[in-house]
């Protein structure tokens, strides 16, 4: 049989040169150095410095402008000079508070521009002052600022007025201010004195647009007697699944106007606070309106109120079928449908809720904190390789009669897929079982066949590089593919042997299991999917759970604490690495998990995502308990440890998570360095289709992480093999350095956070008899109680087994036994796997302790 002749495509090694000589045409140069704006303006101590100066301003300019009212005539001399005289005879003969600076500064002010009126231009200052050193409003900052400024114009329109009009120009002047008395002038010529109608109209045309004033409302003895012109509006709502002005509700109920003044709150009276996910109506007051009743498209007439009495009750029919209502009412009372405010009003009013609003000078960490490392990183392949690598893979098939066809390599940041095409006739496994001899005869750290290769009709073996590229964070972070990826959880896992950057969504997956032997990886790992989210995410959209039981790995994540962590209420520390504050957070998430489940019960959605549209397009009333939910994610490093301290307590939150966080926005990342069957059991491993691993020490490790070998095959530093939906992706992960997490945290953690990290929801240990110390009596004590509690004082033990086997009595008894002695403070709570901690020491203080109860 004739040798065929195999050609090796160089179509991708011409593509990743030409791409690294536009990446590097492309990337901007970066100047030696630079000022950026945005981090001067998310500097926290910037905005203390600034705010704590305006602050000092603000007084500043309320004392010269109160000084000035009451000593500005006979500084007049002072400022009329024009700085002839110098500056200490002048700061002599001042008698402003502030000196020559104050009575210059209160002169434009109050003498040239607003007079009196001026004395609400500090407050301004102050409030914005506060709002940049105390991270708050104390007033609407924005509403304030027009209502003074109009304020100060108009009180200087009105005390312009009286001054022309007593003619007292001499020492009225500094109150009126030069606007008020110059348009009084102009306003006189033209309307005299009738100009005051002009000046009235102006404040009430103020007030009608500042507070949406839409009608009047007349006085009770003016409309006639017994006779209802006005109704009181009901309370803006949102539309709710259960709201009762709903109108998609099928309860129709039909009543006189006294029960809606009764159940609707008049607007006056009614006091809106702004909660958290800041209410639409909070900010712009509705003006009351008269409710809008239709009668087959026409508008009756209001019900006459007619006088109550005794045999006159009020009653109330309440219609549950709203297309019943005409057969029901007959000719006697028409069909009336409610025309409520349509929640597309809402939205064009107040627009989409903005869950960011809360930190709205948030800035996204940018790439000029990742390391920019030399593009000579490249793999060098040569041609030579190439060649000499396609010789020793024909050589070894054909000294076992396996013929090819073709044979193509592509060449990747960590290995080269070559890919053969086989003679007719050759089964697969034949060359599968060939793998040793192939890594034998090139030579090769190891090799990883894939027969056949998904979709492609060819066999794929990939061979290490002999030089490796680094594959940076910085330069995923800055791909389209990653800048322009709408997914929900964005996480760049790497690149692929094609040179692809491969971004994957981890609300899909929807849970990543990872493993690795140590120093190969895993640790990065973590650190290179919490850095994408980061980079992705604002606080108020994504919310992490960390779990460290090495309490070394995750701890430079603790400056972002008041931006992206949650931890539980009573907790000291973001970071969980306790082993029961474990068991407690994971129960806690499931707590959470079922909240959020009644949440979206409540609102009619399945998943988070549509809970959340529906709340931003303001179709969910905060005021029964609606909020905007961010995607939380838990991280744990190593689930080994905690799989052997406490076992059966991690595994059964662990797995209720994985199986149902999915809808809700919970999404699990568990690590692992040792992938055994008793780390990853079939409860947690069924409910993880993502999984990821790097190099492990055998086959079996690898089968029980991916359900298929080739994990022990990789070369470490960062080469994994990704699982997901029944493909397995070979990968190199992306190199984030201490150095980069550091000013990464840095850079979110000087920003302006919340005040404190996400609180989960409370959780008190069950166990342990807490909850049962009620039921337990120890006036009905066990026969054994006392033998038992020597028996404990004196091993101090406190387990159930240990009452079994010395009193040899059953599990039940023995259990009923240390709840009693937790009751009488002989031993303490449960505590999980471990025994009970003894209380008592000394037999003699046990001693007394027995005597006291009986």
């Amino acid at each position: 049989m004739a040798q065929p002749t195999a050609t090796i495509k160089q179509n991708s090694i011409r593509r990743t040169e030409q791409r690294a000589k536009k990446e590097e045409a492309a990337r901007p140069r970066n100047p030696a150095w630079t000022l950026s704006f945005d981090k001067v303006r998310a500097d926290q101590r910037t905005n203390l410095t600034l705010g704590v100066l305006l602050m000092l301003l603000a007084i500043g300019l309320l004392v010269a402008f109160v000084s000035y009212l009451f000593n500005g005539p006979a500084d007049q001399s002072i400022i009329s000079s024009g700085g002839n005289t110098s500056l200490r005879e002048s700061g002599e003969e001042t008698r402003n508070f502030l000196g020559v600076a104050g009575a210059y500064v209160a002169h434009v002010f109050v003498f040239r521009w607003f007079g009196v009126g001026a004395l609400g231009l500090p407050l301004i200052v102050f409030l914005a002052g506060c709002k940049l050193a105390l991270g708050r409003e104390l007033m609407p900052l924005a509403r304030t600022t027009q209502g003074l400024l109009f304020a100060a114009v108009w009180i200087s329109l009105l005390l312009g007025y009286v001054v022309l009009a007593t003619g007292t120009i001499e020492t009225g002047s500094v109150w009126c201010g030069g606007i008020g008395y110059e348009l009084n002038v102009v306003l006189k010529s033209l309307l005299g004195w009738g100009s005051i109608a002009i000046i009235g109209f102006l404040l009430f045309l103020f007030l009608v647009f500042f507070y949406n004033i839409t009608a009047l409302k007349l006085p009770s003895f003016l409309t006639g007697l017994g006779t209802r012109t006005t109704a009181k509006s009901p309370r803006p709502v949102y539309d709710d699944v259960d709201d009762e002005y709903n109108v998609d509700r099928p309860d129709v109920v039909v009543g006189s106007t006294d029960e809606l003044d009764d159940e609707m709150p008049d607007d006056e009276t009614r006091t809106d606070e702004t909660p958290y996910d800041d209410a639409p109506y909070a900010d712009t007051p509705t003006a009351p309106t008269v409710p809008s009743f239709k009668v087959n498209g026409l508008r009756p007439e209001p019900p006459v109120e007619e006088p109550e009495s005794e045999s006159t009750p009020k009653v109330t029919l309440t219609i549950k079928d709203p297309s019943l209502i005409a057969d029901i009412a007959g000719n006697a009372q028409p069909a009336f449908d409610v025309d409520l405010p349509d929640q597309d009003d809402l939205v064009a009013t107040h627009g989409l809720y903005d869950p960011t609003l809360d930190l709205p000078h948030y800035q996204l960490p940018t790439v000029e904190l990742m390391t920019d490392y030399p593009v000579n990183n490249k793999a060098q392949v040569s041609i030579d390789e190439l060649e000499a690598n396609k010789a020793k893979i024909e050589d070894t098939l054909r000294h076992f009669n396996i013929g090819i066809k073709d044979i193509s390599a592509t060449i990747g940041p960590t290995v080269t897929l070559y890919e053969i095409i086989p003679a007719d006739g050759v089964r697969i496994s034949k060359i599968k079982s060939l793998e040793d001899d192939i890594a034998l005869s090139l030579a090769a750290l190891g090799i990883r066949i894939i027969a056949p290769m998904p979709g492609q009709g060819t066999i794929g073996i990939e061979v290490p590089n002999k030089s490796r590229e680094m594959v940076s964070m910085r330069s995923v972070i800055m791909s389209d593919k990653f800048a322009r990826s709408t997914a929900d959880l964005p996480v760049v896992l790497g690149k692929t042997i094609s040179n692809e950057i491969l971004v994957v969504d981890l609300a899909k997956m929807p849970h990543l299991l990872m493993a690795g032997a140590t120093g190969q990886g895993k640790s990065v790992g973590l650190n290179v999917l919490l850095t994408s989210l980061i980079y992705k995410k604002h606080p108020a959209q994504l919310k992490l759970v960390l779990v460290d039981p090495k309490k070394v790995e995750l701890t430079l994540f603790n400056k972002i604490e008041r931006h992206f962590l949650a931890k539980l209420p009573d907790a000291d520390e973001a970071i969980i690495t306790d082993t029961k504050k474990v068991v407690n957070t994971l129960n806690s998430l499931c707590i959470e998990m079922d909240n959020r489940y009644n949440l979206l019960k409540d609102a009619g959605c399945r998943n988070l995502k549509e809970y959340n549209v529906k709340f931003t397009n303001r179709r969910l009333n905060p005021d029964k308990g609606h909020k905007y939910m961010p995607y939380i994610v838990l991280v744990i490093d190593e689930l080994a440890d905690l799989m052997m301290t406490a076992g059966k307590e991690v595994e059964q939150p662990i797995a209720r998570l994985a199986q149902l966080a999915r809808a809700i926005g919970i999404h699990l990342v568990v690590a692992t360095q040792r992938p055994s069957v008793n780390v990853i059991t079939g409860l947690i491993k069924a409910n993880f289709p993502a999984r990821l691993s790097f190099k492990v020490t055998s086959k079996i490790d690898s089968r029980t992480i991916l359900d298929a070998g080739g994990a022990e095959q990789l070369v470490g530093m960062g080469d994994m093999l990704l699982s997901l939906n029944s493909d397995i992706v070979r990968l190199q992960c992306p190199f984030v350095d201490t150095n980069e997490i550091e000013d990464i945290c840095a850079f979110v953690g000087n920003q302006r956070g919340y005040d404190e990290a996400y609180a989960l929801p409370e959780f008190a240990g069950d166990e342990g008899g807490q909850n049962e110390e009620k039921d337990v009596d120890l006036e009905n004590r066990d026969p054994m109680f006392d033998e038992a509690a020597r028996l404990v004082v004196a091993h101090q033990q406190g387990s159930t087994s240990l009452i079994q086997r010395r009193l040899k009595l059953g599990y039940n008894r023995a259990g009923r036994l240390i709840d009693q002695l937790e009751a009488a403070g002989v031993v303490g709570p449960f505590e999980g796997s471990k025994a009970r901690d003894v209380l008592i020491q000394d037999p003699q203080v046990l001693e007394e302790l027995l005597k006291r109860l009986g």
